[in-house]
């Protein structure tokens, strides 16, 4: 049976010239159908590509062989390069308290470089049954500090899962970040029954973890929720203005806009400049620093280039 009207669909997984779109919450013969389709040779999108993630319109339906046509690419909200994913709402950063132990400076790497999304950004601590419970706290305390409600995981606590469970059904699209090693397979594999993605142990030389996800794909956790499986990925380096870097910090922001300090020039960039007024006495300073020099460096480069 072949159907002409037009659908939206979410594209799912991408592989070769196919790709699997989702048609969930259609009605009647649609309902939760997933079909692979192909673009139409006669259709260009402005030379853009589909990327997992992207909400596209479908024709030509065959409900026999679950085939489609894309027609048509919707405008996107975002696009994360690496990993190739469209349309995220929610970025999870993943890191481990112990084996690999916590490095705060790569911490505030992603934290900064998801930031730059325009996203929700959480902060999700994993295996928290290698520390202390005084240990958990003081941790807390930090990243409050830093601008995040900090999220510790103890899998054998089912507590603490079920509630970042019910957390990621509230949210539309949300991906894991992270370096290898800290659990976020494991983690996919508790949140999507069956999906049993292969893991690797911990290399005992390098303290870190064997990427072992290959494809990127979406999967439905609630009615309109969806979370992203990632191959691993080194992390992106961040490519934001130097004059925005300060908007990504929390406690920079909070200054601010909150506290409506001012300083003598609106473009303070709050390093040595003339009259600076900001309170540089928070713990991420040195680590905002180290990042505008870089950024500016990197800049002068590419200009000499």
């Amino acid at each position: 049976m072949k159907i002409n009207n037009k659908y939206l669909g979410l594209v799912t997984k991408k592989f070769n010239d196919f790709f699997l779109v989702d048609l969930k919450n259609q009605e009647n013969a649609l309902n939760s159908k997933k079909f692979l389709c192909k673009v139409r040779k006669s259709v260009n999108f402005n030379n853009q590509l589909i990327y997992v993630g992207d909400a596209v319109v479908i024709e030509n339906i065959d409900l026999k062989s679950k085939r489609a046509v894309i027609t048509c690419l919707k405008k996107r909200k975002n696009l994360l390069v690496r990993p190739s994913v469209a349309n995220i709402s929610n970025i999870y950063i993943i890191f481990s308290v112990e084996e690999p132990a916590l490095n705060l400076s790569q911490v505030n790497r992603f934290l900064i470089s998801a930031e730059s999304m325009g996203v929700e950004v959480s902060l999700v601590l994993t295996k928290c049954d290698l520390i202390s419970d005084t240990k958990r706290s003081f941790l807390i305390d930090k990243f409050e500090k830093w601008g995040y409600k900090a999220i510790t995981l103890n899998l054998e606590k089912s507590d603490d899962f079920n509630n970042l469970l019910v957390e990621l059904k509230q949210k539309e699209c949300s991906i894991f970040m992270g370096p290898s090693g800290v659990g976020k397979t494991t983690l996919l594999n508790t949140i999507i029954p069956g999906l049993q993605n292969s893991t690797a142990p911990v290399s005992n030389k390098i303290k870190r973890g064997k990427n072992t996800t290959r494809n990127v794909e979406l999967f439905s956790i609630s009615n309109q929720s969806y979370i992203v499986d990632t191959p691993g990925f080194n992390m992106q380096p961040i490519k934001v203005n130097v004059s925005l870097l300060p908007n990504l910090y929390s406690e920079i922001y909070k200054q601010v806009i909150d506290e409506k300090i001012k300083c003598k020039f609106r473009n303070c960039l709050h390093l040595n400049d003339e009259g600076c007024n900001l309170n540089k006495s928070f713990e991420r300073y040195s680590f905002y620093k180290e990042m505008i020099e870089s950024s500016k460096s990197h800049h002068y480069q590419n200009q000499e280039d």
